[in-house]
């Protein structure tokens, strides 16, 4: 009896320990890392905010509705976009009033040529075409031409009235990149130096016909000039005849 009552009591002591020993244990060893939360739908204002000095171009996503755009393909779909962001800097240097100017159609070409329809690094800046084509559509000469050229790490951009290069990289994910520019990128279709128009065939005319009447009286004066002096001549000669008759036939009636 005496040796079961030791042996019990061995097992419940053995017990004990095994649990004491387990919770121990477990609370010296760390949590589990929580795993990490899904990234969120990106937001290119947010973007551009993190960055800082692009509340001009931020103002003019919102204002035109384009970063809607962006945010619902680059959430939406698989499209990657390329944007080249002027710092406020850049729109600072504009002249004075060039964006109260333009209206609601021009100042979303205007956004809309500074983003590319695909997703480029900055090693693929080496081998791209040009025109590149944007969003603002047509790339033909004239209108939204978009030329890249990069020499060794700089990539230089014009776009037919201003020159400027890549400074920084904003924000890249492989599927949107964002580039930072220090002067905006002014289009030709919405900026294009005004020109004349030419003269429809019919002002021709006029102006042909006006200049006709205008140099008239001066070629004629002298002509004029020379019929006056031949009017005097016969004149004089005239009353030379007369004289002379009348002398003669004075002189025959007093015969």
């Amino acid at each position: 009896m005496r040796n079961f009552l030791t042996h019990t009591l061995s097992l419940l002591l053995l017990f004990q320990y095994y649990c004491t020993t387990t919770k121990t244990l477990a609370l010296a060893q760390p949590a589990a890392a929580a795993a990490p939360a899904p990234p969120g739908p990106t937001n290119i204002t947010g973007i551009l905010e993190k960055a800082g000095q692009y509340q001009t171009f931020i103002r003019l996503l919102k204002s035109t509705q384009v970063a809607n755009q962006i945010n619902n393909e680059l959430n939406n779909t698989q499209n990657g976009l390329t944007i080249f962001a002027p710092t406020d800097n850049a729109f600072s240097s504009l002249p004075s009033g060039t964006l109260n100017s333009l209206t609601d159609q021009q100042k979303d070409s205007l956004i809309q040529y500074h983003i590319l329809p695909y997703f480029l690094s900055a090693s693929q800046f080496q081998t791209v075409s040009n025109p590149l084509r944007t969003q603002a559509g047509d790339s033909s000469d004239g209108q939204y031409p978009l030329n890249v050229t990069a020499v060794g790490n700089q990539v230089n951009i014009s776009t037919g009235l201003v020159n400027t290069t890549v400074d920084n990289t904003v924000y890249t994910d492989g599927q949107l990149a964002v580039y930072q520019v220090d002067q905006v990128l002014l289009p030709l279709g919405v900026f294009r130096p005004s020109v004349p128009p030419a003269p429809s065939p019919s002002e021709q005319q006029k102006k042909k016909k006006s200049a006709s009447a205008a140099e008239g009286p001066a070629s004629t004066t002298p002509a004029d000039s020379t019929s006056g002096s031949l009017a005097m001549g016969v004149s004089r000669d005239n009353h030379i005849l007369v004289f002379a008759v009348v002398s003669v036939a004075s002189i025959w009636w007093s015969l």
